[in-house]
């Protein structure tokens, strides 16, 4: 429901000309929808990724939640795992990622996202697809039951974002609109 509800918010402030076609530049209005936008799906996959850490959620509801933070990503992009314990930054595609986020070896995980903001601003590149990066940095607490907390760092990340134009059927009218995807996301730093 709230993807349908974002796809009709889109089409009504992307939606231009009688016949629905979406213009290739970006007013400085449609700028601001798409960085909410882009913002917005940001949070929510801090949100996802929160539900699919926690080792109280049910198997079967991480699987539903895993579907729905798949579907934030372009296809084949991948998401940065840093350690204090290690030098290296492994990189896995989307669902491999949340994947291993399930199956971390702590009786309790708290993930969370804060100072989510643009560093850059949306760019278009040649074939008409703007990019830009937001960044977030990430609280992760891994805890034992006998010990308590057992593992703390803050990651610095990167999450490219790509703004496309896409087209809709709707009522027997095509309808142009932007769409909001997420790439690759980076590590930059990590810190205890």
């Amino acid at each position: 429901m709230r993807r349908i509800l974002s796809l009709m918010i889109l089409v009504s402030l992307f939606a231009v000309s009688n016949r629905g076609i979406a213009q290739d530049n970006l007013s400085p209005q449609r700028k601001q929808a798409i960085d909410s936008l882009a913002l917005e799906k940001v949070r929510d996959l801090s949100k996802y990724i929160s539900i699919i850490g926690d080792k109280q959620t049910p198997w079967s509801d991480a699987q539903r939640v895993i579907e729905r933070a798949t579907e934030l990503f372009m296809e084949n992009s991948e998401i940065g795992v840093s350690s204090l314990n290690k030098q290296d930054v492994n990189y896995y595609k989307v669902r491999e990622y949340f994947d291993r986020l399930m199956q971390l070896n702590y009786d309790k995980v708290t993930i969370d996202w804060y100072k989510i903001q643009y560093v850059s601003d949306l760019e278009r590149q040649p074939d008409g697809t703007y990019v830009g990066v937001i960044t977030i940095y990430q609280r992760f607490q891994g805890f034992d039951k006998e010990k308590g907390l057992v593992y703390e760092d803050t990651t610095k990340k990167d999450i490219t974002v790509y703004v496309k134009r896409k087209e809709t059927q709707i009522g027997g009218r095509m309808i142009g609109f932007w769409d909001v995807m997420l790439g690759d996301i980076r590590v930059k730093e990590t810190s205890k």
